[in-house]
């Protein structure tokens, strides 16, 4: 069985020495690159199951990077793990918006950042072995393949567009307020930043058109998902 491969993306040497020694260690192959562009360049020649991606870079920085990845339709689902000294939670909330799923704050702890790398790749592979379709009328959420159809018609969503709907879908009837969602969906533990939740609830409406409003506000509490009514 092949190891799984990680692409680096920083350009302090030191920290890309001991993250690539720390992978290896784990049983990771690497790729290490400097800047954004040889990264790009790097994911145009060869796979990987995983970027580490960090923030401040020479040329382009880590946000047009990963906004790069996450519109490119081969790349898209290739989870982002962003690594950077910028702790300020609205670069945090930045990053998880273009569709990065986690962040690290530098100075980090590399066997924490593997413990990242690894609850990521086996989240990745169970939903690969996962069979789950769900259908709701003229809506279906093909899961292990990152589908979703509105009247046979594919829907473009982002991942976390994604993962929100079948978050809600899955606890339908069960109203999830915006803190819940900023948890389960963005990893993140505040109650600061709510309107990242309408925001995104506003586009999965949108996107869904006819079946927006299985989606339903529950006024001072949050969302909740309809019941199949079959």
């Amino acid at each position: 069985m092949s190891k799984e491969q990680l692409l680096i993306v920083e350009d302090d040497k030191h920290i890309s020495k001991l993250v690539k020694y720390n992978a290896e260690k784990s049983g990771y192959d690497c790729t290490v690159v400097e800047d954004g562009e040889e990264a790009l360049d790097v994911l145009r020649k060869q796979r990987a199951d995983l970027i580490i991606l960090d923030i401040m870079l020479p040329k382009m920085d880590g946000f047009e990077v990963c906004r790069i990845i996450k519109q490119n339709p081969s790349l898209k689902n290739i989870p982002i793990i962003m690594l950077t000294a910028k702790g300020e939670e609205v670069d945090r909330i930045v990053g998880l918006e273009l569709g990065a799923d986690d962040y690290v704050v530098k100075p980090f702890s590399p066997r924490e950042l593997m413990l990242r790398v690894k609850a990521i790749l086996r989240r990745g592979k169970a939903e690969e072995s996962s069979k789950d379709i769900i259908t709701r009328g003229v809506l279906v959420i093909d899961i292990p393949k990152h589908r979703v159809m509105v009247k046979n018609k594919e829907i473009e969503l982002t991942p976390l567009e994604f993962k929100l709907l079948v978050t809600l879908i899955e606890r339908a009837s069960r109203i999830q307020s915006r803190d819940q969602l900023l948890s389960d969906v963005w990893g993140i533990h505040s109650n600061v930043f709510t309107r990242t939740v309408d925001t995104h609830i506003k586009r999965l409406r949108e996107k869904l058109g006819t079946m927006g409003d299985i989606i339903e506000t529950v006024r001072g509490l949050g969302y909740r998902c309809k019941e199949d009514e079959d």
